[in-house]
């Protein structure tokens, strides 16, 4: 019998390649995708993309969604005792693994297993130091498409929000910048590939500037991604929204 696994699911390009991984190797089955939404704008934590999408996406992957609603601007302490209850009734279901789409972030990958650890599950991580270079093109190759949907203005300005990843896209980053968005440059919303069994349709919206104040009395506060690199919340990020369409 497969061990039953939740796939944290972030709607982006990593996920989606991830996913693809985990399908082709048939180790795992897919319990569930899990996703962390804003309660107060109801979309995708970072991301910024409408909950509306990230249900087609699921209904176009053919997989179960579980949203995990998040406050607005939570701790760290907030974040982690709602991925522990989370995870928690995943695993009164039977479920032991949980996979991401991580590629090289040494502490982040710690952080992860020593939460899942302490609540005896374990961490899988199909795309692991494979080199972004490689992964993009991949990407591409198998005919996924996505859309950037988050900018960090420390890192580009609001013209790469609401472009498709391509070659012309992966030529026009600056060097400081990885190719996958690894170090949180920049976020996607995948709306085709070999996963779905359709399109996701939307129109491009408007592109807003949004800044975040650092809590006070907190040393890292990227919840939502449960990131422990504290950078995310020094600036502002330009974000584009996608209109869905029947």
């Amino acid at each position: 019998m497969k061990p039953k696994a939740i796939f944290n699911w972030s709607s982006g390009k990593d996920s989606a390649l991830a996913l693809y991984k985990i399908l082709q190797t048939g180790t795992y089955d897919v319990h569930t995708l899990l996703t962390s939404v804003n309660q107060h704008y109801d979309r995708i934590s970072m991301h910024g993309v409408r909950v509306e999408l990230l249900e087609k996406q699921a209904e176009s992957l053919g997989l179960p969604l579980h949203k995990m609603e998040i406050p607005e601007m939570p701790t760290m302490t907030d974040y982690e005792n709602i991925m522990r209850t989370t995870l928690e009734n995943f695993k009164n279901q039977g479920v032991t693994h949980s996979i991401f789409g991580d590629i090289f972030l040494e502490d982040l990958r710690q952080y992860r297993v020593n939460k899942l650890n302490e609540i005896g599950f374990e961490g899988v991580f199909p795309l692991w130091k494979i080199d972004t270079k490689i992964l993009i093109q991949e990407f591409i190759a198998l005919g996924f498409k996505t859309i950037v949907t988050c900018v960090n203005e420390k890192y580009l300005d609001q013209s790469f929000a609401g472009r498709i990843i391509d070659q012309q896209f992966i030529d026009d980053l600056p060097d400081n910048v990885d190719v996958c968005g690894e170090n949180g440059e920049f976020h996607t919303f995948t709306f085709d590939g070999p996963i779905f069994s359709k399109p996701i349709a939307f129109e491009i919206g408007e592109v807003v500037h949004r800044k975040y104040e650092r809590p006070k009395n907190e040393d890292s506060n990227d919840a939502c991604n449960a990131n422990t690199d504290d950078t995310a919340f020094d600036y502002g990020f330009w974000y584009c929204d996608l209109i869905p369409k029947n």
